[in-house]
């Protein structure tokens, strides 16, 4: 079990809040406003109304050398600041930063976060890439520029073949990560390579952009 700090209670915080509470961690939180403590309190270790910019409540909610913390306080840059360099200060090495624009990222990065979150932005552009993509492709995922995870329905003309026969490492340069049950909705990592596709199923799969657009189009 590890200890997470979340500063910051809106839809993203909450959301990672609940999720790492779920999986079994510590998850401490910390915000301003009662009635979002209130509601996470049920559902997580300890939530606190306070300043998170303040290093006193960061340290008297149980906030010091925590493994992880995510601040998401909305477009405030000076709390995102300030907020970051209290739980440094308290031995929390890793932060990250939910932020609104990419000159919140900058400012967020010369400040010493561990890694900048733009969810809008990263949503949007993999709602364009679905939009914009071929037919079968449901989720996709950039891992950095040439790169991304993508999921997509298993091709007709792969149904009824192995992973094994398939051979896709040598033949497309991708690696299959895992195999979606659309009927069921089971996600089974490291799948079978002997066990026959069929029209039900979805791979997720991670590569260069253009050696995953060969698959969609196979």
């Amino acid at each position: 079990m590890k200890r997470f700090v979340i500063v910051g209670l809106g839809n993203f915080g909450a959301s990672i809040a609940e999720t790492l509470a779920a999986a079994g961690h510590e998850v401490v939180a910390v915000d301003s406003d009662g009635a979002r403590v209130d509601r996470m309190a049920p559902l997580i270790e300890r939530a606190v109304v306070g300043d998170a910019t303040e290093r006193a409540v960061l340290e008297k909610a149980g906030c010091v050398g925590a493994d992880a913390a995510v601040v998401s306080v909305g477009d405030d840059i000076a709390t995102s600041i300030l907020a970051t360099l209290a739980l440094k200060d308290l031995g929390v090495t890793i932060v990250y930063v939910k932020v609104v624009s990419v000159e919140h990222a900058r400012v967020m990065e010369t400040q010493g976060a561990t890694e900048t979150v733009f969810p809008e932005r990263d949503s949007a552009i993999g709602l364009g890439h679905r939009l914009s993509g071929p037919a079968g492709l449901l989720n996709y995922v950039n891992l950095g520029p040439g790169f991304s995870v993508q999921e997509m329905d298993v091709p007709t003309a792969w149904e009824g073949q192995t992973l094994r026969e398939l051979n896709l490492r040598q033949r497309y340069r991708v690696q299959v990560l895992a195999l979606r049950d659309m009927e069921s909705g089971v996600l089974v990592p490291v799948p079978d390579p002997d066990r026959r596709l069929t029209a039900a199923d979805a791979l997720l799969m991670a590569g260069r952009e253009r050696d995953l657009e060969k698959v969609a189009r196979a």
